[in-house]
């Protein structure tokens, strides 16, 4: 079935007002006068508004030929969008093909781990293109060589144009359906669009109509045969290359991808792969085949917002459309006729520029246009904000909620970025456990001032666990930016609801600014039914989440009835199987002793018996450590080893913390190694633990502590009696079915990968 992830929309509009494309027209013009290329059709629509120019020559060697308004063109790279694409958008549509499959799925010789969104988005990490050297030659020898051909990179990494890609992906086209894909999509994409001149491989009747390109290796000028060298050896039929079309044909393929695809596709796949699909983290943005924003953006100008998408060909062919104003701009020549030398790269964006004169656009969402010099990283709630120029906050007096993880991805503080917003009034500032600096490692904290900005920090961990009336009385709103680390018994998600609670009651509003989960939005371990609330156990929700603090809001705002007048500013970029480290973003210490995204991967289940043995505080690696006077090392970590739990392997080691429970005291135990992050699963390894820990000390180990922060003490019981972890885990098991169906509810970023 088709995977429509959650992609946020583009809100761009504009209007059209220029007067027959006068501008682009004499761009063309200029153009072909200078014999660069010698000839081009240019055709342009906008709404109502069409224009059609023809120019100069089709061909000079061996004669002279007029160019006409129905020259056939090699499309050259064209053919990726025009006929692989849509024959692999309507594979999709019909359940055959998924996005985030892998490849091997459908052609199985291929190698592991790229998927077919990897072959869509250039993505991959494959090589530009096949390599001549061995020499070879015919089609499966091509699909021999592309598999086979070690990639430059892992994929998701970077961005990359290959033409391997597509290859590979009209032969996925062959191989799922059954025919090839010239026959795939003569039947489902141009027989019903009536492009009848397009097609793979023309006939020799259609000659006379083809601009010819260049001379090939023996001196014999491509006229009817695909210019391109691969797919020549290939047959002419590849999913990189091999097109032959007209502009006239291509305007009624537009005018069907501006109908929302009307007559080959489903309106939600033609909004699927014009969407970005390419990681926050690569800095060009590209949709399922479609260029959107990349070096290869030439055509859509200075003025066609990002937002807009098309393709360019090698030959010298371009096709760029403009969704909001309903406009597409064809530009179709054969630049390397005669001698190869020709090009129209600058041409390109001459001539979108000049056709959107006139137009105006007005960008109010992402994508956002990237600076030159911009890092891409996934956007926290703050980077919005920002790009949004505050306009979220226009007017308000608000109060923060913060500490030293409210920082934007170029680490300027959100208190600073506040205070300076024009049309906001940042009044004062609330903090957390562990203070504004999250620098504090103690039960209560007093009031202080902010010494840069001069204003109030009232604490939210101290006497008051949330704001006053009085301190919210003359405040239009509160904002929360804090981040959370995806564990229930951290606290600032109870900060986060007891701040709600208050606005609620006070009738303001309250802003979430967003944040990633650190250890993941995929993952949910642990009870979901507390003994007792309290604040490291503010809500029933599991001790791994796998939310965000926004979704959890969300969940808290409607499931408690606060009637809260929540607005979450969202993450952008972010998807719910992304790590931390995979962002792009800087990790900042959410508190004193969570120093590592290793260990705050692990802090949901070794946090648990943070009361019961020393975790590692007073040590370099907290959450990283355990241990205990009683224990013997070795014989601890060969018990835990015994039990092949996923993703961790155990070392024995002596340590002695220099804080919390056995500070100063020589303590036998485990360093905990993350072999496989995916696979671990830090809850089912803190209560193995425990189980373990039970079984070898009964006398020594304090097990009820662990209900400390597990508030669920009928899973106490099992582990005394010497049930198996398995045993303790599997009586969860209705708790977090249930948890999994009321978080569906609040769920808002990319669902997971496949």
């Amino acid at each position: 079935m088709l995977n429509y992830r959650l992609f946020l929309p583009l809100f761009i509009c504009g209007v059209a007002h220029a007067e027959d494309f006068d501008a682009a027209r004499e761009v063309m013009r200029k153009a072909v006068a200078k014999g660069n290329p010698h000839g081009a059709v240019l055709w342009i629509e906008s709404g109502e508004k069409k224009t059609t120019l023809v120019e100069g020559q089709r061909a000079l060697v061996p004669a002279k030929e007029a160019m006409t308004v129905d020259t056939i063109f090699d499309a050259a790279s064209l053919t990726k969008v025009v006929a692989t694409l849509p024959s692999v958008m309507l594979l999709i549509e019909q359940g055959k093909i998924e996005v985030e499959a892998e490849v091997r799925r459908y052609v199985p010789e291929m190698r592991p781990g790229i998927t077919i969104r990897h072959l869509l988005t250039h993505t991959s990490g494959l090589k530009p293109g096949i390599p001549k050297e061995p020499e070879w030659s015919g089609y499966e020898a091509g699909i021999k060589r592309a598999v086979e051909l070690e990639p430059e990179g892992p994929p998701d990494r970077f961005f990359r144009y290959s033409d391997i890609n597509f290859i590979l992906l009209g032969e996925v086209v062959r191989r799922v359906s059954g025919v090839k894909l010239d026959e795939f999509a003569s039947k489902h994409v141009f027989e019903p669009l009536k492009m009848d001149s397009t097609r793979f491989l023309p006939p020799d009747d259609w000659k006379p109509r083809i601009a010819p390109t260049e001379k090939d290796e023996n001196g014999v000028m491509l006229r009817g045969v695909v210019h391109d060298p691969t797919s020549r050896k290939m047959g002419g039929v590849t999913g990189h290359a091999g097109l032959f079309t007209t502009a006239g044909d291509l305007a009624k393929y537009a005018r069907m991808i501006l109908a929302g695809g009307a007559g080959v596709l489903k309106p939600e796949t033609v909004k699927l792969m014009t969407t970005p699909h390419t990681m926050a983290t690569v800095f060009e943005r590209r949709g399922l085949g479609w260029d959107i924003d990349s070096p290869f953006s030439r055509p859509r100008g200075k003025t066609f917002p990002v937002g807009s998408f098309g393709h360019t060909g090698f030959t010298g062919t371009s096709l760029w459309i403009e969704p909001q104003t309903k406009t597409f701009v064809i530009f179709m020549s054969s630049r390397l006729h005669p001698d190869g030398k020709g090009s129209v790269r600058d041409l390109y964006e001459e001539i979108g520029t000049a056709a959107a004169q006139g137009m105006t656009f007005a960008a109010s969402g992402p994508p956002w246009p990237r600076d030159e010099k911009e890092v891409p990283t996934v956007l926290n709630g703050i980077d919005v904000l920002v790009r949004r120029k505050f306009a979220d906050l226009k007017g308000l007096r608000v109060g923060l909620i913060t500490n030293q993880t409210g920082i934007d991805a170029q680490r300027r503080s959100t208190i600073d970025l506040l205070a300076a917003a024009p049309d906001v009034k940042l009044k004062r500032l609330f903090s957390p456990e562990h203070g504004i600096r999250g620098e504090l490692d103690q039960e209560k904290i007093g009031d202080s001032k902010d010494k840069k900005t001069g204003l109030p920090i009232f604490s939210l961990y101290g006497e008051r666990r949330a704001p006053s009336s009085e301190q919210l009385a003359d405040l239009d709103a509160l904002v929360f930016d804090i981040q959370d680390i995806g564990c229930r018994f951290y606290t600032y998600i109870g900060t986060m609801r007891l701040c709600m609670e208050a606005a609620a009651k006070a009738k303001k509003a309250f802003y979430v600014l967003d944040r990633v989960n650190p250890i993941g939005g995929l993952a949910v371990e642990g009870p979901a039914v507390l003994d007792e609330e309290k604040q490291t156990a503010t809500h029933a929700i599991p001790l791994r989440h796998g939310m965000t603090a926004g979704e959890l809001a969300a969940m808290l705002n409607a499931e408690r009835q606060m009637s809260c007048d929540l607005k979450v500013i969202p993450v952008e970029g972010w998807q719910r199987d992304l790590l931390f480290d995979q962002t792009g973003l800087p990790w900042i210490n959410p508190s004193p002793n969570m120093r590592s995204l290793n260990a705050a991967l692990l802090y949901p289940g070794i946090g648990l018996l943070e009361f019961s043995v020393s975790v590692g505080r007073g040590t370099d690696t907290p959450f990283e450590v355990l241990g205990a006077p009683y224990a013997n090392d070795l014989r601890l970590a060969h018990e835990l080893n015994k039990l092949g739990l996923p993703g961790v392997q155990f070392t024995p080691v002596r340590f002695t913390p220099t804080a919390s429970i056995f500070k100063g005291e020589p303590c036998g135990g485990v360093r905990i190694a993350i072999t496989d992050r995916m696979a671990l699963n830090p809850v089912e390894t803190g209560i193995a633990i425990a189980c373990t820990l039970q079984r070898l000390y009964p006398k020594s180990f304090a097990l009820e502590k662990v209900n400390t922060l597990l508030n669920h003490k009928t899973s106490l019981p099992l582990i005394r009696e010497g049930q198996s972890w398995k045993k303790v885990i599997e009586a969860w098991g209705t708790e977090m079915s249930a948890f999994e169906t009321r978080r569906a509810a609040f769920l808002r970023y990319h669902e997971p990968r496949n």
